[in-house]
């Protein structure tokens, strides 16, 4: 049972982090309808600015490792904002009531540009993100299970972080006029204009917060992997955890991300013996086209029907 526990335990973790990263999806195709898939190229350009600013800083103005991640947090998120902005203003405006491949593409070439500008900035070595999260783990429940259960400090902060995000984000698209007004022009576009709300700006803040979520996905991920050009691919990980919630749910992404974090793990421990192993790499894309098949709106995606 203790084996058990420890094996759920760390893929509710890692679920909430492919959650973090689905939400970004979320957020935008709700916001836009557009599905972007520069998603993990922001994650990684966000995380390459944090991990070199919390190295440049020390280096130019001789602060301590606590200011300068600070300070690099402060920067990447001004960063991450300024990207939003010219993304709304340069691509996304220009596009507006286009084909949904077209804007596809479009956020495929946003994706290539954000990969060849970080390189340029920030360079292509592997870096390291040090935000002071513990490494060690710790053994849970010694008094209820024999020898307790091993937990990983960094796996329970990272996932504290991530649903402190996912509760103030639900609070700000709930309880604010602008996270309303955003729901609204989720809702319908045209409508929206209608009453007064202004597209572009709605769309600047929402791209403005999958900024945020982003740098905050890529700060944890850099602080658990390192900072390297494969942290691009972890969009990637999280498009199941999108197709299982929802394109359009916030709780589907969180409930998504956690059925697979720990579909992946059990079915690996469980299943992987009698398989030869590798369940992990490839449990969440079956799970997938399973939902495609079967329910291709996700779990709390809304059923479309057309009339004619």
């Amino acid at each position: 049972m203790a084996f058990f526990l420890e094996t759920l335990i760390g893929g509710l973790m890692a679920g909430m982090l492919y959650a973090l990263v689905a939400l970004g999806f979320v957020l935008i195709f709700k916001a836009s309808g557009v599905f972007n898939f520069a998603q993990g190229a922001m994650v990684l350009f966000a995380a390459l600015a944090m991990a070199r600013f919390s190295e440049w800083l020390p280096r130019w103005f001789g602060v301590g490792p606590v200011l300068a991640n600070i300070g690099a947090f402060i920067i990447a998120g001004a960063i991450m904002f300024a990207a939003a902005w010219l993304i709304e203003r340069l691509v996304l405006r220009h596009l507006v009531n286009q084909e949904g491949a077209t804007l596809l593409m479009a956020t495929l070439g946003i994706t290539y540009f954000l990969e060849g500008v970080g390189q340029i900035l920030f360079g292509n070595d592997i870096y390291k993100i040090n935000i002071g999260m513990p490494k060690d783990p710790v053994f849970a429940f010694e008094s209820t299970f024999q020898g307790g259960i091993l937990i990983n400090k960094e796996d329970i902060i990272a996932a504290a972080i991530a649903a402190a995000l996912v509760a103030g984000l639900s609070l700000f698209f709930q309880k604010t006029a602008t996270g309303r007004a955003l729901r609204a022009v989720a809702d319908d576009h045209q409508a929206a204009q209608s009453i007064g709300i202004p597209l572009n700006r709605i769309w600047v803040i929402v791209w403005c917060v999958a900024g945020v979520v982003a740098l905050v996905a890529g700060m944890i991920w850099g602080s658990k992997l390192g900072v390297q050009f494969s942290l691009a691919t972890v969009a990637l990980r999280a498009l199941p955890v999108v197709i299982l919630g929802g394109l359009t749910s916030v709780p589907g992404a969180i409930l998504g991300g956690l059925i697979i974090g720990v579909g992946e793990k059990l079915s690996e421990v469980y299943l992987g013996p009698f398989v030869g192993g590798g369940i992990e790499i490839w449990f969440a894309y079956v799970l997938a086209l399973v939902f495609l098949l079967f329910r291709p709106q996700g779990l709390f995606g809304e059923k479309i029907i057309d009339r004619v």
